[in-house]
Formats: C-alpha cells, structure tokens, sequence
C-alpha cells in the first residue's frame, strides 16, 4: 500500500467527487483517505501501480464511470538514439532502459507532479532502489550515444543533484544526503555504475544520484530523456512504460531508445498483451450467470478491449497476470454491491492433518530458539537457477521475473539473506514449503513430485551451532537421525554432510562456501541445514 495526493481540481475536471463517486473509487483498488477543498489523499493498492500518478488515476476511473471506455493506444515513433551497455556492469546493476518524450510543456506542478510519482515508484516497486532507480535528463544538454559502465570510484567526477561541487563517487556516498541513503547498495563494490554521454559528461550515478547539469528539470524544459536503471529487464520495462505514458498524456511524444547489450537490442514499444479470457471460467469464479455480451461491456469500462474470447490488455496494467485478474476486474465493473452472498449447501467436519501438526510442533520449536520464520515464492528467478545445478522445470508463459519452479529451499533463502545484508545481525531464519522435482516414473498427472522441506540458515554461523539446533529439534520432534560426511553443492568440503534416517537419506547440513556467498552478495559466514520432512511424517 502506498498513499498519494492529487488536487481536488484537477479530478473534478472530469469527475464529480460526491460521496456516491467516493464509495465507487474504492472497487477498483484505490481508498479514498481523505478528501478536503483543495485535495483527495488515496490509498493505493500495492497491484496497481498505474494509479500511482494523476494521470493514471485519470484514466482508470474516466474508464471505470464511462467517460472514456476502451482501449487507450500509445505509441512510441522510432529514433535514433542508443545506449550502450558495457559489460562491467553485469555484476553490479546490469540492466538499463530508455525512452525519449518531446514537446512536453514543464511547468512547477508539472515537475512537482512527476518528482511525487517517482518518489513513490522508487519506495513500492523499486524497493528503495534496489530493483529500480528512474531519472529524467534535459535532452538538449545529452549527445548521443550514451555509455553505461562501471568505473572505479575515484574516477567518478561530477557535480551531483542540487550540489553544484565537483567531487569523486565516493565524496558523493559520504557528502549528499541521497549518497548517506541508498550509498550501502553499492556497498563490496571495487567499481560503480555511470552513464556517460557522448561528450564524456556525467549524467547519473545509479542509483545515487543524477548530474546537476542534465539531470534535473526546469520549467520550460520541453524535451526529456527517461532512464532507469536495476536487476530485472522486465521490471525496468514495466516502470519506464508508465512513466512515458504519462507524459503522452501531458501532450508529449515518445521516440525510440535502442539500449545495445552486445549482439542485443532492447526498446519500449508499448503494445498491448493479447489474453484469452472463458465465459464458463468467469461464471465460476464470480457466481452469477455472465455472458459474452455482459463481458463486453464491462470490460472496457476497466480499460480493455474485447473481442471473439480475447482480452487486449493495456502494458500499464502490470498485474494482470491470468485470466483470472481478467475475471476480476469485469467483476469490478459489475459491481461488488450488486453480487448477493450465498452460503454454500454443503455441512463439513475436519480435523488438523498429522504432518501439519508436525509442521507446526517444528515451527513452534524453532521459533522458540529465536529463528523467524520466512515464506518465499514456489517460483525462482533464471538468474538466481544459473548458481546450482539442477533438472529445471520451467513454467509456460509467465507474465514475471519468477519462471521457475525451485528445487530446493536453500535458493530463496540466500535471496532473503541477500536482501538482508545489511539488517542487523545475526540472522537466524527457517522455512517449511514445497519443491520440486521432475518425476521420472511418472507418478503424477504433471510429471512433477512435489515434497515438503524443511530449511535452517544462520549468519554469521558454523558448523558447530547449526548442528546443535538440528540436535534439539531432533529430540523435540522425537527421531532419531545418522550423519555422514558428503561433498554437497553450495557447501565447503569437509564442513559438510548427509543426514540420514533408516539409512535413507533426507538432507544436508554444512557451512556455505565462500563462493555461494560472494555469488549472493553475502558478507557474513553462514551455515544450512535443509531436509525433506516425508520420512518425519512416516516416522513421527
């Protein structure tokens, strides 16, 4: 969730803000908090990240109260501008987009009004910068092309935002109030991240902060170029396309960046995505007898354009990820009000499962001795997959960065230490969920095994002290287990081993290799243990 304020004014332009319009802005994913003469302060749903800006709250509810329904089309004219990505970069923050939008008229409001949007963008879907750092430059002061790379520091010079000083990176991380804030991202880092243009000036220190001289707006700025910089392509695609297509709305126009990655080229084009969307399925989902014909006109009233069973879905709108977000959505636009709850006819009695109430003694045991418990996403990132060897199961047609079915749990628990780096330690987590595995006798319908796990990392931590919880847990639980020396993926030699019960074994525990951690951009020794809890289930 994340709130933002618009002037009162500048909505009423096209929609009358009564109390009635009030209690149906809040279907569609925005709470009003507040409203006064002179602004509405709203709550935005963390999945709608296009009703962050005004002119994207604009055109949802111009769309949701019929004011203009239907696809919107933008579009990007071709260009001749390039950035070049050096491969320097590839370990620190590899990606990089851009877009070019002329003719817009920047007033005050106008600039004040884009600063606030950025602001939020970089706090919800950036994560503080981490996966995202946007910045806007005056054109006319950039030539063409730009290079992206990664520069020792202390070659680094130019004068940062609103700090008219000449000075290197490393001045910069210590003096200017952004370089104290987000200066720990680039922290192990021998080389930082820096555009140059053609004339070898300095636009940006990403994900610092922008040069003075090109990198901050002015009033009467009328042509811009859009950059951001951050970990995942398809994120950065996402954020550039909702900024540029604000600034259509502000009367701009948007012109091609080729960003170069070697033999690889990279743009924004702003197409709508093409989905199939089922009556029978939408019936189910909502409860009511819908036809094609009802889904036709409340699906533009949401902002898409439908025909013969499919769904144009607009680039701003990222959440959509299935048909049923689709579904959703012409639920909106019916009329959560209207839809009348039903008690379903049927009379159940269940009791709690045998493996969940192991799973619960084991988490209640662990907490106990002061782990925390984390839960992380079934699917992993490609990037993450290339650090271990594994049979991998891809997923079909994922609309985000996750495109992987985990093999272990020992993956997304190092993403979490990595994105804890630099929290106070020590650190001491567990997890319990599923992995999985291609089942080669086919014992299911998929094709996929699937078994639960458990996993227990600490940092700083040793060999010694991750034994002794498995130890204990062993003896709250009440099985008894066998531990062998074994070389295993991830784990240092000789400070590792198999864990065995019946002679069948279940799992691992060890201290993590030095080069895991490096790989994970970790600074503190770690220790693991992880284990399948099907053999506990049989045996407990």
């Amino acid at each position: 969730m994340t709130t933002i304020k618009f002037p009162r004014k500048e909505i009423e332009k096209y929609i009358k803000l009564t109390p009635e319009a009030v209690e149906k802005i809040k279907l569609f994913g925005a709470s009003v908090e507040k409203l006064d003469s002179n602004e509405i302060e709203l709550e935005i749903c963390a999945n709608r990240p296009d009703l962050i800006s005004m002119h994207g709250f604009l055109r949802a509810i111009k769309s949701f109260f019929g004011k203009e329904t239907g696809l919107k089309k933008y579009k990007i004219q071709k260009g001749n501008y390039r950035i070049n990505i050096d491969k320097s970069v590839e370990k620190i923050r590899p990606y990089s987009m851009a877009v070019i939008v002329k003719s817009v008229e920047f007033t005050d409001e106008r600039i004040k009004e884009i600063m606030q949007w950025q602001e939020k963008i970089h706090a919800t879907i950036g994560r503080n910068r981490r996966k995202v750092a946007l910045g806007y430059y005056i054109l006319d002061k950039i030539k063409f092309p730009i290079k992206y790379i990664a520069k020792n520091p202390k070659d680094i010079i130019f004068e940062p935002l609103d700090m008219p000083e000449k000075m290197d990176a490393l001045k910069i991380l210590s003096r200017h109030p952004c370089g104290r804030e987000y200066g720990n991202q680039l922290n192990g880092f021998d080389k930082f991240p820096v555009y140059y243009d053609a004339n070898n000036e300095v636009l940006s220190m990403p994900p610092i902060i922008n040069s003075n001289n090109s990198g901050k707006l002015i009033p009467g700025t009328n042509d811009i170029l859009i950059e951001c910089s951050g970990s995942d392509l398809s994120i950065l695609k996402e954020v550039i396309s909702l900024a540029v297509i604000d600034l259509i709305d502000m009367g701009g126009k948007a012109y091609r960046v080729n960003v170069v990655y070697g033999n690889k080229k990279e743009f924004i084009d702003l197409q709508p995505r093409k989905m199939k969307i089922s009556v029978e399925n939408a019936n189910k989902l909502i409860g009511f007898n819908i036809k094609e014909k009802d889904l036709r006109k409340l699906l533009p009233k949401m902002g898409y354009d439908y025909k013969n069973k499919s769904v144009l879905v607009p680039v701003w709108r990222t959440d959509v990820l299935h048909e049923f977000d689709i579904i959703e959505d012409a639920a909106i636009a019916y009329g959560y009000d209207k839809l009348i709850p039903e008690l379903p006819n049927v009379a159940t009695a269940g009791e709690e499962s045998k493996e969940s109430k192991i799973k619960s003694k084991i988490a209640e045991v662990l907490a106990g001795l002061g782990l925390l418990e984390t839960s992380s996403f079934h699917l992993i990132k490609e990037d993450e997959a290339k650090k271990f060897k594994f049979e991998k199961i891809n997923l079909e047609a994922s609309k985000s960065e996750y495109k992987l079915l985990r093999p272990n749990l020992l993956i997304p628990a190092l993403r979490i230490l990595s994105e804890n780096k630099d929290n106070e330690y020590p650190q001491k987590i567990f997890e319990i969920g599923k992995v999985f595995a291609k089942d080669n006798k086919d014992k299911t319908d998929t094709g996929i095994e699937e078994s639960e796990h458990l996993i227990i990392t600490s940092t700083p931590g040793n060999f010694t002290e991750i034994k002794q919880i498995l130890d204990y847990l062993a003896k709250m639980i009440n099985f008894k287990y066998e531990l062998k020396e074994a070389i295993k993926q991830g784990l240092i030699e000789g400070r590792a081993g198999s864990i065995a019960i019946n002679n069948k074994e279940i799992g691992y525990i060890g201290e993590i290799h030095p080069d895991t951690l490096r790989n994970w951009g970790l600074k503190m020794p770690a220790s693991v243990i992880e284990i399948s809890l099907e053999e506990i289930f049989n045996l407990v």
